[in-house]
């Protein structure tokens, strides 16, 4: 389900926006509060065995193991794969852009199809338009919590 923050954030001010990104349901930090749990845990963990634990020749060999894995890192650019990201995430948007009814190319396919200067051909085009409209109020209310609210129920619609 989406949440709206937007009167939130209109009222915002530059030192309370930290608050409401914790106030969030989809939040970033939410997302990856876990995972960076454990990666600050085993830093640290690693940081001290380093520092305290560890003899010269051992650290010497911690520094040749870490030298060997990043050369191994560097085989894979972090710029194609983050551009690889990047263009999947664009695309999956554009796709949602692309599949929403629009009622206006089926009004010039209907307006095309439908033929007669008369007052029948008049109002069935204007019939199968509300038709449409109503469809698509349909669909964008099952789908959108601003549409729904603005037509909470069939009254409304109606």
């Amino acid at each position: 389900m989406t949440v709206t923050y937007s009167s939130k954030v209109a009222n915002a001010t530059f030192f309370g926006f930290h608050r409401l990104l914790l106030k969030w349901k989809g939040s970033i930090y939410k997302l990856l509060y876990r995972e960076f749990i454990v990666f600050a845990t085993l830093y640290t963990a690693i940081s001290v065995l380093y520092r305290f634990f560890l003899t010269g020749s051992q650290k010497r060999f911690f520094e040749k193991l870490s030298i060997y894995c990043d050369k191994y890192a560097e085989q894979i650019p972090v710029t194609f794969v983050l551009g690889f990201y990047v263009t999947l995430v664009v695309n999956r948007w554009w796709n949602q852009f692309v599949n929403l009814p629009w009622p206006d190319r089926l009004m010039l396919l209907i307006s095309s199809c439908v033929q007669g200067r008369d007052e029948y051909g008049r109002l069935l085009r204007r019939t199968l338009m509300r038709y449409v409209n109503l469809t698509s109020l349909l669909i964008f209310r099952s789908v959108s919590t601003a549409v729904y609210k603005r037509f909470p129920t069939m009254d409304h619609v109606v």
